[in-house]
Formats: C-alpha cells, structure tokens, sequence
C-alpha cells in the first residue's frame, strides 16, 4: 500500500476506531476527534483555526486551515466533511473517509499555494438531530462566512466515500432517477442542485482529465431524496455553489448508520483513487 493510502487508512482507523462513534452523547470523543483534525491540519504545516458555537450552553466546534491565495485570496474554496457520526455506529466511511480526504488534499497543497484561497474545514454536527437545524456545524459555518461577506466560489462536501462493488444490483437510486443510470456501485458520484451545474461541469472535467476512475455526476432538483443530504446543503442556503463527492451512502453502503461501519470495509486504494481525481478538481477549482 502506498504512503497517501496507508495514511488514508491511519486516519479512518484512528477516527473509527480508537475514537469510535463522535457525537454528543459521547461528548468527549467527539472533542478527540476535533482535536485529531487539528492536529493533522497543523502538521502539515497549515494553521488550524478553531469555530466555536454553544447549542444548550454545550460548545461545538468546527475546525479548518486555510491556503492563502497568491493572486484572488479573497476568492475561496472549501473543501470540507462532517466529523460526527449517529449514534451507534463508528462511521468509517460515514464519515471519517471524508475526514481523511480532506486531510490528504490538505497535506497535499499545504505547500503550494494556489491563485485562490483553499480552506479545508471539518464540520461537527452533521447527522441527525441536528441535521438541517441552525445547530448543524456547516450551517454556521456558511452563514458566518456570508456575514463576513466572504466569497465562496465553490464548495466540496466530501461524504462517505469509501465503499464500492462490482455487484449487479449494489447500486439503488432515489425516485424519479432510478433506472437512469448504472446498478453497479463501482463509481464515485458528484452530485449537485442545479443551481451549482456549473461548478459540476468544472469539477467532472477536471477529474476526468486526472484519473479514469469511474464517476457519474449529476445536477439535480433539489428536493430529490439524498441530493442534499451532506454539507453542501448548507452552503446553498448561504446562497453559495456547491456539491457532494460520495460513494451514494445508503443507496450502496449496506452498513450504513450502523454499528458495522468499521475501518476493514473501506476500500482504500479506490479511495485514494478518488483523492487523486480531486486534487485535480482543487486545482481547477483554485485557478
């Protein structure tokens, strides 16, 4: 296995496994997982930056790093994923396989600065019940950066990432698209609302032009099931462009929001195929 995928591997086990299950009611993993994302971020020589918010008079904490643009740095990118979990379940592709993503790229640019700026954010509070609540993570941090006037040009939700057949049949679809594409859950999915179609347009072109991992990218309605269901939504709200990277979670994933989703089901070298495509998509994006 090579370096960025044993890494990949290093960082799901140690947020799957060491830690386990990160959410509120096991409090003081979620804040060891907060403090692993830091400490990750700061290692690759980026400075991490810490947003605190109170639900109850109980802080919560979003984390990110941020790659100063050399010529448009008040043009931004975020790069960013959840690292919270349900109750229950350890999420290892749900989601510390978007952790480690974001963990990767970041290393992967923490010395070359790109025209725009790049922030590569770890969100708490995505799952349920803070989902689509003023409470989610992502939802203030995009509500605060359109308050400082920020200019977000794009934004990447990386979201259970890791998990991928050969299967006839391992791939389902939400209505009215079922039946549209493939049934086989051998690919990564860029999703968008329609909104963001071009930001989609961009990011497949520049992943295609990287990698021949198999990809299918939509722009959808969106209030079609699993459309919105990750980070970017938020970023919508803020009136920003933005878009889901994801192996489709519960329409693929059979241990999904379960007590099964441990490090051993990830694939990691398919991951770090996707990972690869993407820092061609920052690339792009940051140009």
């Amino acid at each position: 296995m090579s370096a960025d995928r044993a890494a990949l591997r290093a960082h799901v086990e140690v947020l799957a496994g060491t830690i386990g299950e990160r959410h509120l009611w096991r409090y003081e993993a979620l804040l060891r997982a907060a403090d692993y994302v830091a400490a990750q971020l700061a290692a690759t020589g980026l400075a991490p930056q810490d947003q605190f918010f109170d639900l109850k008079q109980i802080p919560f904490r979003n984390v990110d790093a941020t790659l100063t643009g050399r010529e448009r740095p008040g043009e931004i990118v975020v790069i960013g994923a959840h690292y919270d979990t349900v109750s229950g379940c350890p999420g290892a592709n749900d989601n510390a396989t978007g952790v480690a993503a974001v963990l990767e790229l970041a290393r992967r640019f923490a010395r070359r600065p790109q025209p725009r700026t790049v922030k590569f954010a770890a969100f708490v509070n995505e799952e349920p019940p803070f989902f689509r609540t003023s409470s989610m993570g992502s939802v203030v941090y995009a509500n605060a950066a359109k308050a400082r006037g920020e200019r977000v040009v794009g934004m990447l939700s990386l979201e259970t990432m890791g998990y991928y057949s050969s299967e006839k049949g391992s791939q389902r679809y939400p209505e009215p698209i079922d039946g549209l594409y493939s049934d086989v859950g051998d690919f990564i999915a860029f999703v968008a609302d329609t909104d963001s179609a071009e930001l989609l347009t961009t990011t497949r072109r520049a992943f295609e032009a990287r990698t021949t991992f198999p990809l299918q990218a939509a722009a959808a309605p969106a209030d079609i099931a699993g459309v919105g269901w990750s980070d970017h939504w938020a970023f919508w709200q803020a009136g920003y462009p933005a878009m889901m990277v994801t192996d489709t979670a519960p329409f693929r994933y059979p241990w999904y929001h379960t007590a099964d989703d441990t490090p051993e089901k990830v694939d990691y070298e398919k991951l770090g195929q996707v990972v690869d495509g993407l820092e061609s998509v920052i690339e792009a994006l940051a140009a």
